[in-house]
């Protein structure tokens, strides 16, 4: 008999979506209103109960690590992206205009040949599934998040990169009539466009991630709409978004907050409770609707699938 092995990433399908945003679907259902789903007043309904309208086609994640997912709404409202603003709370409201139609992405570099992708059409091309993955902000704070989107190493293999190209590097849209804090030129808070950089392991990895959507519909603005990058072992900022270009290249790429502050901020951010920010412990964090902190877990809980990548390496001095 041929037994199927899971990966361990694969975090059961009864969380996927929390018991009470089950039990007023199942409601839905006993009252008949299966029938009656795209009605003004069942959408109405769940708008008000901040519950997404599935609009995307995906492979769910079983959650075999049964990890207990944050509401939509703790997920949608408590967002970096400075590109906006540097409040959390307010980068919701300020997304609400940004338009991510007709979406392109360049592919240029050490690739067999350059070219510019439709979003749209990538999509139709790729598989999506479902990761429940634990995300950590190097500020200390976490959430569980339901992603939507395809691997990496997917994409890669469609763009065909030479054997010289040893890193991936990805930017941000820069489009300051969009973004506020690019349209403060030498004012902003950091430069931009926003830039992040993997090694091409690591982009290899198949636990990383080009996003489309979370809890079963695209992308909301303020999470990185259309498409962004997930890399669950590393700390939040090294998953880029509102992703518009993707370069092979053969150097170790400059990402954006190693620019900013290098004594604070590496490469490879990889989540390590074992070193602390010069200006925080990183030994705990609390996971966001939480009062009580929890301890951090090596890699993010992820060291079984990526601590071979870093092998031999002084992981105090590659932060």
């Amino acid at each position: 008999m041929k037994i199927i092995k899971k990966p361990s990433w694969q975090l059961n399908e009864n969380e996927v979506t929390p018991k009470e945003l089950f039990d007023k679907r199942r409601n839905f259902l006993k009252l008949g209103a299966a029938s009656l789903v795209a009605s003004g007043a069942i959408l109405e309904t769940l708008a008000k109960d901040n519950i997404p309208i599935k609009n995307l086609d995906f492979i769910k994640d079983k959650n075999l690590n049964n990890l207990k997912l944050n509401t939509y709404e703790q997920i949608t409202t408590y967002n970096n992206f400075y590109e906006f603003t540097t409040s959390k709370t307010r980068v919701k409201d300020l997304a609400r205009t940004f338009d991510t139609s007709n979406w392109t992405i360049d592919i240029d570099g050490l690739v067999e040949k350059e070219m510019t992708l439709d979003l749209d059409d990538l999509m139709k091309t790729m598989s999506l599934e479902e990761r429940i993955y634990r995300f950590r902000c190097v500020e200390g704070w976490s959430m569980v998040v339901p992603w939507i989107g395809f691997t990496l190493k997917d994409l890669i293999k469609k763009v065909k990169p030479l054997s010289k190209a040893k890193y991936v590097r990805f930017e941000t849209l820069l489009d300051e009539e969009q973004f506020p804090d690019q349209a403060r030129g030498i004012f902003a808070t950091i430069k931009y466009p926003y830039v992040e950089g993997l090694r091409m392991d690591e982009a290899m990895n198949d636990l990383t991630l080009m996003a489309v959507g979370l809890y079963g519909s695209k992308m909301p603005n303020q999470n990185g709409a259309p498409i962004r990058l997930i890399v669950p072992w590393k700390y939040g900022f090294k998953s880029i978004k509102s992703i518009v270009r993707i370069s092979f290249v053969e150097e170790q790429p400059v990402n954006s907050w190693q620019e900013q502050n290098s004594r604070e901020y590496g490469f490879y951010a990889n989540v390590n409770p074992n070193v602390d920010h010069p200006r925080w412990s990183q030994k705990r964090e609390r996971v966001l609707g939480k009062f009580f902190k929890q301890d951090t877990l090596m890699f993010n809980g992820y060291e079984k699938e990526v601590a071979h990548l870093y092998k031999g390496m002084d992981l105090r001095k590659f932060i």
